[in-house]
């Protein structure tokens, strides 16, 4: 018989860092807050993240088809799948084997493609990476890359700047490429540094949003796993998408001035234990545009 009482499951496919709030560390209190419970497929153990001079690092690809392979035996079911930074090919070939077996008629698949950033690709990362997540993305509900990662999916050269129709040009060919939605983050606003942009496109009926936020001078790593995990549990309770950026973008802004006026290590993330019952708070401010 099928509990009422069910709460959802997402599959977080991720790796674990012992210090700095990113990855699973992120993922894992912000859905769980948002009332899901998160079910970690782990890609890594390090003892901190990569943006500190030194740290261990132990690779997990061997050790995740046998975690599949025990919730195959389980007959677990996911209400999402979100898969963030996959360090190897091997680790795309082995989620996209995930995504093809959990997948449900109704699941949420949602890829953050990390692939680089600031124009380009992360130091262990080549061109071969580059195509295995043009292909896995179009297993994809829902994308987030960055600016960087957009024109590399898209094999295109990159550039600082986009106005608002070239980007919807360039939404508009993700999505044709899978994805229903797909969602820009880090986007310049021209001529005004204070702040960022996100842009994002459904191609259920067709349109185009954007909402656009202050910018503070810091930079707390974790913020796009931050962004896309409460996208993730926004999406899965049932809000709409421009509501769903703004309440991950606010969400954002009230953890990054939470943690700014502290004399605090910025290597260690965002203050999330400050802000997290936030996320149980209707949205005050709608600040999404439709373009």
């Amino acid at each position: 018989m099928k509990s009422v009482n069910r709460v959802k499951k997402v599959a977080a496919v991720h790796d674990l860092s012992g210090m700095g709030r990113v990855s699973l560390t992120v993922v894992i209190p912000i859905l769980s807050t948002m009332g899901f419970q998160v079910c970690p497929l782990p890609t890594a153990v390090l003892s901190n993240h990569t943006q500190y001079p030194s740290f261990s690092f132990l690779d997990l690809t061997d050790e995740m088809p046998r975690i599949i392979a025990e919730w195959e035996k389980l007959g677990v079911q996911f209400d999402a799948i979100y898969t963030g930074y996959l360090g190897s090919p091997r680790q795309v070939h082995i989620v996209s084997d995930f995504i093809d077996s959990f997948r449900q008629p109704d699941s949420l698949v949602m890829i953050d493609p990390v692939l680089g950033d600031n124009g380009k690709l992360y130091a262990n990362f080549k061109m071969e990476m580059v195509k295995e997540m043009q292909q896995l993305i179009k297993k994809a509900d829902v994308i987030t890359p960055n600016m960087t990662e957009l024109f590399y999916l898209l094999d295109i050269p990159y550039k600082d700047y986009l106005t608002d129709e070239e980007l919807k040009t360039y939404l508009r060919q993700l999505s044709d490429k899978g994805p229903e939605i797909v969602i820009v983050t880090s986007v310049p606003v021209v001529g005004d540094i204070n702040k960022t942009s996100v842009y994002a496109y459904n191609r259920e009926g067709d349109r185009y949003w954007k909402i656009t936020c202050s910018y503070l001078p810091a930079h707390y790593p974790g913020t796009g796993d931050t962004f896309t995990s409460v996208v993730t549990g926004a999406l899965l309770q049932g809000d709409s998408l421009p509501v769903a950026l703004d309440r991950a973008a606010q969400f954002i802004l009230q953890g990054i001035r939470a943690t700014f006026g502290y004399e605090h290590d910025n290597r260690e993330g965002i203050l999330l234990e400050k802000v997290l019952h936030n996320l149980d708070i209707p949205i005050q401010l709608n600040n999404y545009e439709l373009i």
